[in-house]
C-alpha cells in the first residue's frame, strides 16, 4: 500500500521555491536556518531594474538570479555575463536581453584569469557555504588589479548554515549549505584568498565590500603523502 502525502508534504517534496518565485518576480521567499530562524529574500528587488546601489561596469555576476544587472549592463554595451545553476534564473536573464550560463561557479567558466570585474551581489557569497573557497574561485576568475564587489551581511557574523528556501505557504526546497559574511569576516578572510580589500560602504540600506585581486596569487602546493 503506498502512503499518501498530505498537502503540505507533497509540496515540499517537489517544490522549488526559488525557480517559482523567479517566474512569478514576486515573494514571498525565505532562507530557513534548521533553528527557525528566517532571512527574508528580496525577489521583487532582484527582479526590478538595478538600482543605485548596484553599479555597473562589464562583469562576471556569480549567482546572476533573474539578471537585472546582466541585462542592465547588455543593453548599455557592456560585455556581462551571468552565471546562475538554476534553469529559471537563467531563461529570466536570457529573455530580459542579457548572457547567462546554467553551470556552477566551480564549473570551467569563459575567459577565465580575464574578468576585470566580479559580482557576488545579494548575498551571493554564501555559495557553497564555504567563503573561503568562493573567494579563491573568483580569484582565479578575475584579472590581475581585477575587483570583486561582494554585497555582505548588516551585522558582524561570520557563519556558514544549513538553509532552505521556502515560500511560507508550506513549498520548501532541498537543503543546501550557505555562508554569511558581514564586512570585517570578508576582509579577514579575503587576504589569503588572493584579495586585498579596498573600499567599504552602504548604499539603499546594503553593505558592499570592494576588493582588488592582487597582481600574484599564492600557488598551492599539493599535499605529500
Amino acid at each position: 500500500m503506498t502512503a499518501q502525502l498530505t498537502e503540505p508534504a507533497a509540496r515540499a517534496w517537489r517544490a522549488d521555491p526559488y525557480a517559482d518565485a523567479l517566474r512569478a518576480g514576486r515573494g514571498p521567499l525565505y532562507l530557513r536556518r534548521h533553528d527557525g530562524w528566517l532571512l527574508p529574500l528580496d525577489v521583487e528587488r532582484w527582479c526590478a531594474e538595478p538600482d543605485a546601489a548596484d553599479g555597473t561596469g562589464p562583469v562576471l555576476d556569480i549567482g546572476c538570479g533573474p539578471g537585472r544587472l546582466v541585462a542592465a549592463l547588455a543593453g548599455l554595451g557592456h560585455a556581462a555575463l551571468g552565471v546562475d545553476v538554476t534553469p529559471e534564473a537563467v531563461a529570466r536573464t536570457v529573455r530580459a536581453g542579457g548572457s547567462a550560463l546554467c553551470r556552477s561557479v566551480f564549473d570551467p567558466l569563459p575567459r577565465e584569469g580575464g574578468w576585470g570585474t566580479v559580482l557576488l551581489i545579494d548575498g551571493n557569497i554564501g555559495i557553497g557555504g564555504d567563503a573561503a573557497a568562493l573567494l579563491r574561485r573568483a580569484a582565479a576568475l578575475a584579472a590581475p588589479g581585477g575587483s570583486l564587489l561582494v554585497e555582505v551581511a548588516a551585522a558582524d557574523v561570520d557563519e556558514c548554515v544549513e538553509v532552505c528556501v521556502e515560500d511560507g505557504t508550506g513549498g520548501r526546497g532541498a537543503s543546501f549549505r550557505w555562508a554569511r559574511l558581514g564586512s570585517r569576516a570578508l576582509c579577514a578572510g579575503a587576504k589569503a584568498s588572493g584579495w586585498s580589500p579596498y573600499d567599504t560602504w552602504q548604499a539603499a540600506g546594503r553593505h558592499f565590500v570592494h576588493l582588488t585581486r592582487r597582481t600574484a596569487l599564492t600557488r598551492r602546493t599539493a599535499p605529500t603523502h
